[in-house]
């Protein structure tokens, strides 16, 4: 098998089957239709019969091609053997879905349900998407010892993990999805993951990891119907169990980053729901909710997702689970990202927010600096803080606006052109410290010269700055120079 696979992405690399090369085949219109999942306009342009064109319409449209025109060393009859594609009339059909991925690799799931399709299969192995994209756009890049991919599906994290992880453990409670995790690996070039079967942390137990990643089953449902998304646990049970077992398989120094859904109830506020979710870990946590959608916006979502939208039982599911909502006082669901950091530190931080702009990806390439900014903020002193040497942070910019003519400004901005690109107003005292900040004063001296140029007393300035200034550093404006 794994000749095959080496053959096969030769094949594929030389036709051009790389994200680039079929966003380039296929063009704006009908990519962005794709992205839509409406494929006539990718059928329409893939019909040819060029080599990149047929691997197209077989691999990724799942539309049979004719035996005849499959490019030249594509070995169907090894592959059919193997149960990727059937041949049959002198057609060709792929049984899976084969995407190529931002890595370079490939990935290999089922293959995708589009209405009219067929309804899924309760073991179905999605492929990967918007979710799979962010969690690896938020998982820190800092090189690590073990690695541990909670709930592997198609396999999509170990390709962004391979070369950053020393070793490699995947895990996932459906043995289809390691079956066909497997091949996206060796089809990637990948060796040396360590895949095992079960449920949360049960086929680690005992094992701790330098980094743990985990876009999980998080889909809030009555009912446990599909594996790759809703684990059969009630509510949102699912995503805070995973965060109170995480820490005790973090090694010293440890981080784990995973997605979450969340219920937003009536009379509760969810950040009291999630903050108490990491309460008590003893780690270092940041929450952060990317986005919220209503009880309606969130079943019909999912029920496209299975291509149930205009089903006989379309109707049924729906009130179901509106119903259900209903019973639980549900008023929303939330979204986001969840990252925790064994500091080994006494005094734990956790920082809730919601927060749904866009931001510099990836955000696995500065994360440790948002959770260190956090952390820092939090355990310094007072004194500490006045006696530190601040320095604005690259890419910081002041906007200031008001009546034209006007001495001052009635509104002064401090907003970030990079990283979470965040944006705050402050009064005229932060903005001067913006102005000076370089690392090279105490805070102290410097708030004594901003009080003699305004008339401020410097006792009471001193008295006030930190906590102005606390909620700057954790966000990012200002950080502690160490130079």
């Amino acid at each position: 098998m794994n000749d095959l696979l080496d053959r096969l992405r030769e094949l594929l690399l030389d036709t051009g089957y790389t994200i680039d090369g079929v966003r380039e085949r296929l063009g704006d219109v009908a990519a962005t239709a794709l992205s839509r999942e409406e494929t006539v306009p990718a059928l329409r342009v893939t019909g040819q019969g060029d080599p990149l064109g047929t691997l197209i319409r077989l691999w990724w449209l799942g539309a049979p091609v004719e035996a005849r025109g499959a490019p030249a060393g594509l070995p169907l009859e090894e592959l059919a053997a193997a149960g990727l594609v059937t041949v049959e009339g002198g057609r060709v059909t792929s049984t899976v879905h084969l995407q190529p991925w931002e890595t370079g690799g490939y990935l290999v799931s089922d293959r995708k349900v589009r209405p009219g399709d067929p309804a899924l299969r309760p073991d179905h192995v999605v492929g990967a998407g918007g979710a799979s994209a962010n969690l690896a756009q938020l998982a820190s890049h800092r090189p690590v010892g073990r690695a541990l991919d909670l709930g592997t599906g198609c396999g999509v994290q170990v390709l962004h993990l391979n070369g950053r992880a020393e070793e490699i453990t995947a895990t996932d409670v459906n043995p289809r999805a390691l079956e066909l995790a497997r091949l996206s690996w060796a089809l990637s070039g990948i060796t040396g993951v360590e895949a095992r079967q079960g449920s949360m942390f049960d086929p680690v137990e005992g094992e701790r990891f330098d980094l743990v990643v985990s876009n999980p089953p998080f889909v809030i449902s009555p009912a446990g119907r599909f594996t790759y998304r809703e684990s059969g646990l009630p509510a949102d049970d699912f995503c805070r169990d995973l965060v109170r077992r995480a820490p005790g398989h973090l090694a010293p120094g440890g981080t784990c980053h995973l997605l979450a859904n969340w219920l937003h109830v009536d009379g509760e506020d969810w950040r009291d729901r999630v903050g108490g979710w990491l309460a008590g870990t003893g780690c270092d946590g940041w929450a952060v909710q990317r986005d919220v959608q209503d009880p309606a916006e969130y079943v019909e979502l999912w029920l496209r997702d299975a291509a149930e939208q205009g089903t006989p039982r379309y109707r049924e599911l729906y009130d179901d689970w509106l119903g259900w909502f209903d019973s639980e006082n549900v008023t929303g669901i939330g979204f986001g990202w969840i990252t925790l950091h064994d500091s080994g530190s006494l005094d734990p931080v956790v920082r809730v927010e919601e927060y749904g702009l866009p931001v510099e990806l990836p955000v696995g390439g500065y994360v440790d600096e948002v959770l260190g900014a956090i952390t820092t903020a939090h355990r310094l002193t007072d004194a500490q803080l006045l006696g530190a040497r601040l320095a604005v942070a690259e890419g910081v910019l002041e906007e200031r606006s008001g009546p034209p003519g006007a001495e001052d400004p009635a509104r002064i901005v401090l907003r970030q052109t990079g990283r979470l690109r965040r944006s705050t107003r402050v009064e005229t005292v932060e903005a001067a410290l913006a102005g000076v900040c370089d690392g090279d004063y105490p805070l102290a001296p410097l708030l004594d010269a901003i009080a003699e140029l305004t008339g401020e007393d410097p006792d009471d300035l001193r008295a006030k700055a930190p906590a102005v200034l606390r909620p700057l550093i954790a966000e990012g404006f200002f950080h502690i120079s160490t130079g």
